[in-house]
Formats: structure tokens, C-alpha cells, sequence
């Protein structure tokens, strides 16, 4: 008696397909039929659920073989052609207007120093498109989220000092996927976040927002959570954190946004002049560079802490990715 074909439920950008195979069916057969619904190339197509085959599975593995099977609920990301032609398109754009100006920074005889335009590396590394899920509640307000986030000051400096390109940065339905907090997709072609609290009423705390844009940021480089990942995360908030302290104190006089505070830990940090596990009190010798350097490791501490959490909620290489 042949099997029984199974059902199958794929959530694909807030609207969901069912889908009907047999078990025998491959995993090719699977992305075509998503292509037809979606058309979304199958080479294009990630597929997220319950114990999923490590790296997505070979497209001959059988759907049985790849651990799918009557009411599987999957969740696809993915980008269109025709998305991904018009980015290619910008990124094509923005590389030809570089070389005009490297090229024109090549003759000028003397290199003046500009505060008020744009650069090449400002329309090259940053979020080329900016995108609310518009079936969820009030998008015109989660449109202003990821726009404070594309727009953050200290966000920018770390994708122009680390050549960051990120095609569409969105978010997430907390109540399609509640365990994931962030997601980075084929290391910098999507990126998601969960900006919204669970039940749609509100947004959550915008610095922890960040935080996790962060760590999706590092996974443009590394894929899994290992050290080099957590040396790349490390970095990128301390460069944040840096890059905001100096703001706060004036070096970066053009700066125009939010500045992060320092919470009570770091406070105390500055008071105690706490240090390599010692304390002391307030000399003459006290730097402001020590007083930052401290306020710093302070912080540093407490996102080891949080990023350890985060890591257990991201789609992209942690448990949730499962």
C-alpha cells in the first residue's frame, strides 16, 4: 500500500501555504512546489523546523529522511528574484559611484576632509531596504523602530568600520516564531528582529532592540556561535558603547541621536574605580580614558551576561535556529 500523502503548513512572510507530498517526495520537489507559491528560487529558500537536517539537507534527501511529516509547520525565508535583482542593481550603483570617487580622490592634489555629504561607504554599507511585516498592528510605528535603528549613529560608524551590507532589515511576528528574537539570513541578505512585545500592545526596550542587531550583525561574518563569532560580537558593542561615551563627551560634535546611559552597575564602576578585581579610591593620576576604560568593562560584563541569553533566542545558528 503506498503512503499516505502528508501536509504540510509553510509560513512564508505572514501568510501561510499548505502544501500536500508524499514522504518519498525529495526536498527538491518541496522548493519547487515553494517556488511556484512564492517565487522565491529554490537555492534561495531556507527552511526552518522542528529537527531539521544540519545545513538544510540535500535537495534528493527524502522529505521522511529529513525529519518532515504530517502537520509539519515550517518557516521559509527568502528573497525574490525581483527583490534581489533591484539590490544588485543598487549594489552595482553604489560600487560604480565609489570607484568615480576614489578615482577622483586619485587626481585631487590635495584630500579635504568633508563633514556635511554623504560618502561612497555610507551608500554601500547600511540597510538597503527597511521593510515593517504590514499585517501586524500599527506598522507606521514599527517602520519608525527600524528606521531609528538604520538611522542610530553608532549603528552606522560599526557597518562602515566593519564594511556591513545588509539587504532588508525587518522584524519579527513574536507570535510566529515566540522563541526567536533575531535572525540573520544568508549572512547579511535579510536581517529580522523582534521590535514588538508579545502581545502587539507595545515595542521593547530600543537598546535591547539593538543589542540583538548586533549580534545579527556579527553573523554577516560568522555563521555558528563560536569564539571567533563572540570576539566579532564583543567588538561591536564595545565599538557602540565607545563610539556613544565619546559622542556623549563631545569628540563626535555632529552626532544627533540617542545616547546610551550608563545603568547602575557601570555607575558604580565609576565610583568605586573598580578595576582587574580591585578597588581604590579617586587619585589625581585618575584619567578620563581610565574612567571610560572602567565604565566600559562594566558594561562589557553585564552584555556577556545578556549575549549569553541572547544566543539561546537567535534564529541564525542558536537553539532557536532549530
Amino acid at each position: 500500500m503506498a503512503d499516505a500523502s502528508m501536509s504540510l503548513v509553510i509560513s512564508y512572510r505572514g501568510t501561510q501555504h499548505r502544501v500536500a507530498l508524499l514522504p518519498d517526495n525529495t526536498l527538491s520537489d518541496l522548493h519547487q512546489t515553494l517556488e511556484e507559491l512564492t517565487t522565491v528560487p529554490p537555492e534561495m529558500q531556507k527552511l526552518l523546523y522542528k529537527n531539521s537536517p544540519k545545513g538544510g539537507g540535500a535537495p534528493e534527501m527524502s522529505l521522511r529522511e529529513a525529519g518532515l511529516k504530517d502537520g509539519s509547520k515550517i518557516q521559509m525565508v527568502g528573497s525574490t528574484l525581483e527583490e534581489l535583482g533591484g539590490l544588485h542593481a543598487k549594489e552595482a550603483e553604489a560600487r560604480k559611484r565609489d570607484r568615480i570617487l576614489r578615482e577622483r580622490a586619485l587626481k585631487a592634489p590635495v584630500k579635504v576632509r568633508s563633514t556635511g555629504s554623504a560618502t561612497a561607504s555610507d551608500h554601500m554599507y547600511r540597510f538597503h531596504k527597511i521593510a515593517p511585516l504590514p499585517h501586524l498592528p500599527n506598522p507606521e510605528s514599527a517602520m519608525t523602530v527600524l528606521q531609528r535603528m538604520a538611522n542610530d549613529k553608532a549603528i552606522q560608524h560599526v557597518m562602515r568600520q566593519h564594511q556591513f551590507s545588509v539587504g532588508m532589515l525587518t522584524e519579527l511576528d513574536p507570535r510566529e516564531r515566540p522563541d526567536l528574537l533575531g535572525l540573520n539570513q544568508n549572512h547579511g541578505q535579510e536581517i529580522k528582529v523582534r521590535i514588538r512585545t508579545d502581545s502587539y500592545d507595545g515595542f521593547r526596550p530600543y537598546f535591547d532592540v539593538r543589542r540583538t542587531l548586533c549580534h545579527e550583525l556579527a553573523h554577516n561574518v560568522h555563521g555558528p556561535h563560536d569564539e571567533n563569532f563572540k570576539r566579532l560580537n564583543s567588538q561591536l558593542n564595545r565599538e557602540v558603547a565607545e563610539f556613544e561615551r565619546a559622542a556623549k563627551e563631545g569628540t563626535h560634535r555632529l552626532y544627533g541621536g540617542d545616547i546610551y546611559e550608563a545603568d547602575d552597575a557601570e555607575n558604580l564602576a565609576l565610583s568605586s574605580h573598580v578595576l582587574g578585581g580591585t578597588s581604590s579610591g579617586s587619585t589625581e593620576l585618575d584619567t578620563v580614558d581610565d574612567r571610560r576604560r572602567r565604565v566600559l568593562e562594566a558594561a562589557m560584563g553585564r552584555l556577556k551576561k545578556q549575549e549569553e541569553e541572547l544566543e539561546q533566542s537567535c534564529g541564525t545558528a542558536g537553539p532557536a535556529a532549530k
